[in-house]
């Protein structure tokens, strides 16, 4: 059946997931998940959905609950708001609108693998343009006519994130839309959701990390309201579940609990920085939940192996031209005392 496929596909190398162990006994950061269950409120409004006979019909396809939350909590317009299965879903909504088949998507590297994935998917080009020095964003930027622009922020791998008023310039200077990733911007002290106003710009969350619900798959994008009526097109019908919606208004609701974990993953994220630094690893200061550890002495790589062989499990990565290093996630203080023990017998 291969042979039926467009060449786009066939041609594709297709994104690769973190490996994801289903063992107990492995330390586990290397996809960046949250080490703090999820709130309690959202075990009891996915039981209220177990329990009322709402698993046979279907969700609201618009999650109007979530967006009245999301709402409140966040200072938008709920009408702002589009809803995805994870924030993967809401990017591919955003490819799939804003870039034909022969179109080019543009983002920064090194960042998010994904963005050529989805741009190979449509058949269109993908350009990347490397970070200036300190992770700045070249200026000017080079590219101002892509169909659209991604620049995650906090980026992955190297946690750093980029001036909200650079970003704003960037997106004066693009002739198209501009979309600001924000995955990881609970983790950092300042965020750019005010950029949504602007009729270019859209910002994308993700609930997996900072509110512990990757297993349940929810994400949302912020744009003008206008924009948004317009996606809605492009998403699948019933692109979030009953229980995701449900748990997703919950998480948000429970701001209290959020801050407490948040807290504790930023105290916990400086002590690993510090202590990469005395183990002779070049680390730049993270405003995500991981950090990015190089070394210009010692090649990381088999110290990738080596913690994995004693089930520490973090993510290599290999950039070509712009070097490798380790992405590690900030796990719970004892998670991270096992892995810093591990790492000072091995370098």
């Amino acid at each position: 059946m291969s042979r039926f496929l467009r060449p786009a596909i066939h041609a594709m190398a297709g994104y690769t997931p973190g490996e994801q162990p289903r063992r107990d006994d492995v330390v586990k950061l290397n996809t960046n998940e949250n080490p703090y269950p999820p709130s309690p409120r959202v075990v009891a409004a996915i039981e209220d959905v177990l329990h009322n006979d709402r698993l046979r019909k279907y969700p609201d396809p618009l999650g109007t609950h979530f967006r009245q939350t999301a709402g409140r909590v966040l200072g938008v317009d709920p009408g702002s708001i589009l809803i995805g299965n994870g924030s993967d879903d809401v990017l591919t909504i955003i490819t799939r609108a804003f870039v034909p088949e022969g179109g080019l998507a543009v983002a920064p590297t090194p960042s998010y693998v994904l963005y050529k994935t989805l741009a190979d998917i449509q058949g269109a080009d993908f350009e990347a343009v490397p970070f200036a020095d300190g992770w700045t964003l070249p200026e000017p930027w080079p590219i101002p006519d892509a169909n659209v622009t991604f620049v995650p922020n906090p980026n992955s791998p190297s946690g750093t994130a980029v001036e909200t008023e650079a970003l704003e310039q960037l997106a004066g200077a693009l002739r198209g839309p501009l979309v600001i990733d924000e995955a990881y911007g609970d983790f950092a002290p300042a965020n750019a959701l005010r950029l949504a106003q602007l009729d270019n710009v859209v910002v994308t969350r993700s609930l997996s990390k900072s509110y512990s619900l990757a297993g349940l798959r929810f994400g949302f994008a912020v744009a003008s309201p206008a924009l948004v009526r317009e996606l809605i097109k492009v998403k699948d019908s019933y692109n979030c579940d009953a229980l995701s919606l449900a748990g997703a208004a919950a998480a948000l609701e429970d701001q209290e609990y959020f801050r407490v974990t948040r807290n504790k993953i930023i105290a916990t994220r400086q002590r690993l920085e510090t202590e990469l630094a005395k183990l002779g690893f070049d680390v730049v200061p993270s405003q995500a939940n991981f950090v990015w550890a190089t070394s210009a002495s010692t090649p990381v790589k088999p110290v990738f192996e080596e913690l994995k062989r004693r089930n520490v499990l973090v993510r290599c990565m290999d950039f070509g031209p712009h070097g490798d290093g380790l992405r590690i996630s900030v796990g719970t203080d004892h998670e991270i005392d096992h892995l810093l023990s591990e790492l000072r017998n091995i370098v």
